[in-house]
């Protein structure tokens, strides 16, 4: 291991534990805290890629390898007990959190779009997100809750949000769902299920069994997922292809988009609008920038909203919790809050 390896190592995992874990999860603020003090440690991971040896992908995988969730001497120990299965399972694994969650912050836009549906996600790692039309909601809003369930009766998968200044949306008539990733994950498959639960920090209340729940559903009626990667644009055309011309495509980038560097994102962007499908993203308010093909219009306020940002087809609709739990219209003039005066 270089010098640099271990000095990035040691940074990279001080920074995790002051500014990232604290507020969501103690053990990884005591695990990253430890391995910044800790050359052993640091040696070990310092042996993965640089991009593959971020603190949430590394603690997911010894987690799923079979790490103890205890102390840091305990994890450390089983760290330098399984150094090569770790340094192994990193280099082929990437952060693909899926967390099905997001579908209630993806349901008010979907409401928006005549269907029926074509769905096609980007980044959709075990494809989750592909079924809003599958999964239940309880929608807590000023007015009291709303309820929405599948026509076949209520989902095993539950979704709670939280929805103010947007009209209660209605389940979407998806009628084909497809899916782009660099590696996407098979819902069936038992080591990619376990892979997905242990990505959720420990102390995350319920998003395993959710999740466990959703890949249940996923896994009993898979969709068409391709390996490859949504910014070249013969591989979107291709998949957007086999969609039912009958049908409205709609491309979604739910926590994609900041993943991806800004040559690609914006030329996924305009192959999306080339095809002439809906867009509809959740993306950190400054993301895209003024004169890019994805930025906003109309443009935010500064004092507009927080959170991240729903949009369609570009229009910023509400502020939306990047995981789906809560969405807030942005105001009298957004799409959303026009929708709700319907």
């Amino acid at each position: 291991m270089t010098t640099d390896a271990a000095q990035h190592v040691r940074e990279r995992y001080a920074r995790f534990a002051r500014e990232e874990a604290p507020g969501r999860s103690p053990l990884y603020a005591e695990w990253a805290a430890g391995v910044a003090a800790d050359p052993t440690v640091q040696e070990v991971l310092g042996r993965i890629p640089a991009t593959r040896r971020q603190p949430p992908l590394v603690f997911a995988v010894t987690r799923m390898l079979g790490a103890p969730e205890a102390a840091y001497p305990v994890w450390a120990e089983w760290v330098r007990a399984h150094a090569d299965a770790v340094v192994g399972e990193c280099g082929r694994r990437s952060i693909q959190t899926n967390e099905p969650l997001r579908c209630a912050a993806l349901l008010p836009a979907l409401t928006l779009v005549e269907g029926p549906i074509a769905l096609l996600e980007v980044g959709a790692s075990a494809g989750l997100c592909l079924y809003p039309d599958r999964y239940s909601y309880r929608y807590d809003t000023p007015d009291g809750p709303v309820v929405l369930d599948p026509v076949e009766g209520p989902s095993p998968v539950l979704l709670h949000a939280a929805l103010e200044r947007v009209r209660p949306p209605a389940l979407p008539d998806v009628v084909w769902r497809a899916g782009v990733d660099l590696h996407p994950l098979d819902a069936a498959d038992p080591d990619d299920r376990r892979f997905l639960g242990a990505l959720v920090w420990p102390g995350e209340a319920g998003r395993v069994e959710r999740i466990v729940a959703a890949l249940d559903v996923v896994a009993a009626d898979p969709p068409r997922l391709v390996a490859g990667d949504a910014t070249d644009p013969a591989v979107l055309r291709a998949l957007a292809a086999e969609a039912p011309t009958d049908a409205a495509l709609v491309v979604t980038t739910p926590g994609v988009m900041p993943h991806i560097p800004r040559e690609g994102r914006d030329r996924l962007i305009r192959t999306i609008r080339d095809l002439g499908a809906r867009w509809i993203t959740v993306d950190p308010p400054a993301l895209h920038a003024p004169g890019s093909p994805g930025a906003w219009h109309p443009p935010l306020r500064a004092d507009e909203g927080d959170g991240f940002v729903l949009a369609l087809d570009g229009e910023p609709l509400a502020a939306a919790d990047p995981l789906g739990g809560w969405v807030r219209g942005l105001g009298s003039g957004s799409a959303a809050a026009r929708a709700s005066r319907r």
